[in-house]
């Protein structure tokens, strides 16, 4: 069976997804499907594999901005061109915008190639986090308070709406990006306005949102089943870039130190939440547990990371299934029945 391997692409992700490809492919091959692998940025005319996959992954996203010459043209002609017409499934391995967000998902039902992963809709939704906090809101599922900020924003509005809603500290994250991009925690009003700007860097409309002191936690989705819950504890600060892709720098508990009845609890509204959003195959759905007892969903992640830090295959691992045995998973669950 012929795959195509889509990775890399033109988010700040770029690096992180390279390396996720890498490890996909490796492990596909393994498993006797052929690959081939497509980065969507460089359109109809592809680099050598090798070189794609001599990246490693920083410890700063890359600030790509056309630098490469890439752009979302490219996207088309690599969909129309550089997939091979024998190729069976595409497993999306693009992380962020144009990967996680719908387009890609969409360019592929034009060119009739089932694809991993959530489809069109489900994705844009989990990509937009107000969208998404909106419909967990809707939907029974606890999510922290928020003030939505566009770039022509107020900021006697912003320091009124967060004395009125939650005060200090504040979570700012742009709304359309993943892996922490652009994502800070600030403790006071002095430092909130440097924070808004290196946000509105990577999305048009950013949140500001309560921070909820205790503990963070995932748990991955696979065949639309909960993996076992993990805690993630960062060795230094918050979870961010650097922590999240940087060997050492954070502490992973597989399973969760919880008892039985918390696990299930919080499996429970994960599969809720993966569900409300019409997610499919697999993905993660991330938490902040508080002090006080009470869960707090912040997202649903569809193309979740797959590197050596990546937290899916670390929550497979504790299930029992090998990386190969997940990749293998995760292209059955995608071939239509």
């Amino acid at each position: 069976m012929k795959i195509a391997l889509l990775c890399g692409g033109i988010s700040p992700e770029r690096e992180v997804s390279l390396v996720s490809g890498k490890n996909v492919t490796n492990a596909l091959r393994a498993t006797n499907y052929e690959v081939v692998v497509v980065d969507p940025a460089y359109g109809a005319h592809q680099p050598d594999e090798k070189e794609l996959f001599s990246i490693s992954i920083k410890s700063e996203p890359p600030k790509l901005n056309g630098s490469f010459g890439f752009s979302s043209r490219n996207y088309i002609e690599a969909v129309n061109n550089a997939i091979p017409e024998d190729a069976e499934l595409a497993f999306i391995a693009l992380h962020g915008t144009w990967g996680e967000d719908g387009k890609i998902q969409s360019l592929l039902e034009f060119r009739g190639l089932p694809y991993t992963g959530s489809g069109v809709l489900a994705s844009t939704l989990a990509m937009d986090k107000l969208i998404s906090k909106r419909i967990f809101r809707d939907g029974g599922i606890p999510t922290p308070p928020w003030v939505t900020l566009y770039k022509n924003y107020d900021p006697d509005y912003i320091n009124r709406e967060i004395d009125r809603q939650f005060g200090y500290p504040v979570v700012v994250k742009p709304v359309d990006q993943g892996s922490t991009v652009g994502l800070a925690i600030i403790q006071d009003q002095e430092h909130l306005y440097n924070a808004i700007n290196a946000a509105f860097r990577y999305s048009e409309t950013i949140l500001l949102e309560m921070y909820v002191p205790g503990r963070e936690l995932t748990v991955s989705i696979l065949d639309e089943q909960p993996l076992p819950v993990i805690e993630i504890c960062p060795k230094e600060g918050y979870y961010d870039y650097k922590n999240k892709y940087s060997p050492g720098m954070t502490e992973y508990l597989v399973p969760a130190p919880l008892d039985d009845e918390e696990s299930k609890k919080i499996q429970d509204v994960a599969e809720k939440a993966f569900t409300l959003l019409g997610c499919k195959g697999f993905g993660r759905v991330d938490f902040r547990y508080s002090d006080a007892g009470e869960l707090f969903c912040l997202e649903v992640n569809t193309i979740p990371g797959m590197t050596d830090t990546s937290l899916v295959p670390k929550a497979a691992r504790a299930a029992g299934i090998e990386y190969k045995e997940l990749c293998s998973r995760i292209v059955k669950n995608a071939l239509p029945s």
